[in-house]
């Protein structure tokens, strides 16, 4: 199953010879194209439906794919299993609330991307504790 996230016109397409009903648009062929990279059984979604469902699902981003009528690439994300049905929850850590968004799954992520991850979140520590008011001192 491909899915996405979008606009599209949906509803009866054709003439008074032969009508049709039907879905048309960008985001449409965004998932038809998902769809066709899914493995049997699987789900993939875009970006756009990603961010909607991060905290629901697990899934693991897939080489970025270049689609005719989208000057950007796509990257689309195959869907491993829900969150909560995943074995060893407690190997991943997952916060997402207004101004944090963080997600680390200790058991795919290598050596390079984890010692990248700790530098971002100790950058992240020291701008945190910049805005932090001094001891004493009125928020």
């Amino acid at each position: 199953m491909g899915i996405n996230t979008g606009y599209c016109n949906v509803g009866n397409f054709g003439s008074i010879d032969r009508m049709d009903y039907t879905i048309i648009g960008a985001e449409a062929n965004l998932a038809a194209r998902l769809q066709a990279i899914a493995e049997p059984n699987g789900i993939v979604l875009s970006y756009e439906t990603y961010s909607h469902v991060q905290d629901l699902v697990h899934a693991n981003p897939l080489p970025a794919i270049a689609m005719k009528g989208i000057s950007r690439p796509v990257v689309p994300y195959a869907v491993d299993g829900l969150l909560i049905d995943l074995p060893q929850r407690s190997r991943v850590i997952s916060k997402h609330e207004s101004g944090i968004d963080l997600f680390v799954d200790l058991d795919i992520i290598d050596r390079e991307a984890a010692t990248h991850t700790v530098r971002l979140l100790m950058d992240a520590i020291e701008a945190l504790d910049a805005r932090r008011p001094a001891t004493g001192e009125q928020k």
